[in-house]
């Protein structure tokens, strides 16, 4: 074990995280033994009795400045250097003690540091690169009898300095003592977890759009929560706890809070706070850990501006695993009580919470399969909601996920009484939670798309949206309600209003791009295809919209090689057969055609009447709308907007087609 006199400590901001990472690493390279991992700050440590001692203890101290730490006016690296700073007043001038490292271009002027920093020799590694030299300084600079020959001098600004010549002497042990959690457990998490997210700022920057809007000051997104569990396996459980917590933070007024499918899209990237700011267009962004560890809970959580990362507020909750709804209470109240607002009373409702700590954990073990988004995984979250349910039959949560994921599989594998089996838990988790939104979401979209009571939707829907304004799946479910409707302005808007909630959701996008189009507004309806196509490159329904919009256009060449693009059999071979008939290739348009009917006469009879629409043979294009009905064919909720059937709205059997839907005509 490496004593702790031998020991060097490196200081840094978050956002510096990879070039103390490059330092660390070339540190090793040259033989060097160097502790840089969070797994070895143990549970039971006191994080910042720990911090002070390990200054109080090392060998060399090796603050990294930068424009970041300039540019911070708070930060716990701020304390560790004051307590290195008072420390040199008890070393001897001889000894080296402080070894400043730049990692840019910031003048010693501007650096705003500690009067000892400016007193010895700078060394700058642009970005934490480290040349060999640098290593056998610090080896040097560790070695029995070392002073600090070459550090006192000061150099003038951006000088490079010159390593002192290696003596010989036998490299020691080293370990870079980086720094514990402050308090309970944020600067552990600030440098190990989350400055991966803001180290840097990204190069790239996301495209203005026709309907982008300021910056709100009252704007967050929540982003997925890291497992810090000992066996790595609670990630369903972090992902979870990010999801409620969002949720809960969205019912509170005055707040814009993004949507899962936006904040989420950044698990897994190396994006910072500052470009994820700026894609999601939000002023703040929440972060955090979780580590669980049987009936033990530690969250720790971080506020940070999005504009620039800079630490708002942090804290660390260790509670049994019984407390985690007043962990989120706790987190939610702090969180709005730094952006100056009022988390709204019972914003939670009761019933979507059990005191049954297994129904809770089982109810988000359900979602997380559920977002899987394949039988397998619907399989298991069907399992997982059942589960939730027989060990609390009142909880409400687990029976809104089993109405959507029963519908899912159903359409997915035929089976008629998995949409049965949808509607008697949507229907139950309304009967549980009458004052609960995501009920009424879900009974609405089961009324939606399965039996075509527009009526019961829109009343599902709209008394959601009473409940939880800001839910923009209810926003965007109520926007294709609406749609279908025919009442497009109506639409649009709800669909506007989803997306400035869930921006990077494509599905959003792409419907919107379907409505503009119809409403003959192409040059809104490209902007928006085009950012459904940025955020989903191979998505069939973006392509889908985009082929729409040109044939729309009269753009039949460009529709032809845009349909061509969609890997989705269906949608390439009608879209094909459509703009090779507009082509004046009628050998193409009927090959095209009869290979869709050969293939998916059983499954897609709607896009066949689209198909015969566009090339103007309206008895065939009826056959294949009726057709389409027996089938319950989920394109017929378009047939008041589509574009494509434009030829038929003439025809009186359009009309009756219409009163057979109950749809307005």
């Amino acid at each position: 074990m490496v004593e702790p006199s031998r020991a060097v400590f490196l200081s840094y901001a978050s956002q510096d995280a990879e070039a103390a990472r490059r330092i660390c690493d070339a540190l090793r390279s040259g033989g060097i033994e160097v502790w840089f991992d969070l797994h070895g700050l143990r549970g039971g440590d006191a994080w910042d009795q720990r911090i002070r001692q390990q200054i109080h203890d090392c060998a060399l101290f090796i603050p990294l400045i930068s424009s970041n730490t300039a540019s911070r006016h708070e930060g716990y690296f701020r304390l560790e250097w004051d307590l290195a700073d008072q420390r040199t007043h008890m070393i001897a001038r001889n000894r080296a003690f402080i070894v400043p490292v730049c990692s840019d271009a910031t003048a010693d002027s501007g650096a705003d540091v500690p009067e000892s920093f400016l007193r010895v020799q700078w060394t700058r590694l642009p970005a934490g690169e480290t040349p060999p030299g640098f290593v056998q300084r610090i080896s040097t600079l560790l070695s029995p009898g070392a002073n600090s020959a070459g550090l006192v001098t000061r150099l003038p600004a951006g000088a490079p300095p010159s390593a002192p010549a290696l003596r010989g002497s036998k490299v020691a042990p080293l370990i870079i003592a980086v720094s514990a959690l402050l308090g309970a457990g944020y600067f552990a998490l600030d440098k190990f977890v989350l400055s991966k997210r803001t180290s840097t700022l990204a190069s790239s920057s996301l495209r203005s759009d026709s309907i982008a809007t300021p910056v709100n000051e009252k704007s967050i997104a929540v982003l997925p929560f890291i497992d810090l569990s000992e066996k790595k396996d609670q990630e369903y459980f972090s992902d979870g706890l990010a999801e409620q917590l969002l949720d809960l933070l969205a019912k509170t007024p005055g707040l814009h809070v993004i949507a899962r499918t936006s904040s989420f899209s950044f698990k897994g990237k190396p994006d910072d706070i500052p470009t994820i700011g700026r894609k999601l267009n939000v002023a703040n962004i929440l972060e955090g850990s979780v580590r669980k560890s049987g009936a033990h809970l530690r969250v720790t959580t971080q506020l940070v501006g999005a504009s620039n990362g800079e630490h708002i507020w942090s804290e660390t909750y260790d509670r049994e695993l019984k407390d985690v709804f007043a962990v989120q209470d706790e987190i939610a109240a702090a969180v709005v009580g730094q952006l100056k607002l009022k988390l709204a009373p019972a914003t939670q409702s009761v019933a979507r919470r059990t005191s049954n700590v297994e129904a809770y954990n089982q109810y988000l073990l359900g979602r997380h399969s559920y977002n899987s988004e394949n039988l397998d995984g619907w399989r298991r979250a069907i399992e997982a909601f059942h589960k939730a349910i027989a060990l609390d039959p009142n909880y409400v949560a687990p029976y809104d996920g089993l109405a959507l994921v029963e519908y899912q599989l159903a359409g997915h594998t035929g089976d008629a009484a998995g949409n049965q089996r949808a509607q008697d838990a949507a229907a139950k988790a309304v009967d549980l939670g009458p004052d609960d939104p995501n009920g009424y979401s879900a009974r609405g979209y089961i009324r939606y798309v399965i039996n075509w009571d527009w009526g019961g939707a829109q009343s599902d829907f709209e008394k959601a949206i009473a409940l939880d304004p800001g839910d923009a799946q209810f926003q965007l479910r109520y926007g294709e309600l609406l749609g279908t409707l025919g009442r497009l302005p109506e639409s649009i808007a709800a669909t506007r209003k989803g997306i400035e909630l869930d921006p990077l959701l494509a599905a959003g996008w792409e419907s919107l791009a379907q409505y503009l189009t119809f409403t003959r507004d192409f040059a809104a309806a490209q902007e928006v295809s085009r950012r459904a196509l940025e955020i989903s490159p191979q998505s069939t329904f973006a392509l889908n919209a985009l082929g729409w919009l040109q044939l729309s256009e009269g753009k039949a060449q460009d529709a032809l090689a845009t349909f061509r693009k969609i890997d989705e059999v269906v949608f390439r071979l009608y879209g094909t057969s459509m703009a090779a008939h507009t082509l004046k290739d009628p050998n193409q348009s009927q090959q095209a055609l009869e290979e869709l009917i050969a293939k998916n006469a059983g499954d897609s009879a709607y896009q066949i009447a689209d198909v015969y629409a566009w090339r103007g043979e309206k008895d065939q294009a009826f056959l294949w709308l009726n057709r389409a009905y027996a089938q319950r064919d989920g394109g017929l909720t378009q047939v008041k907007f589509d574009p494509l059937l434009d030829s038929l709205r003439s025809d009186p059997r359009y009309t009756a087609f219409l009163r057979k839907m109950r749809l307005p005509e």
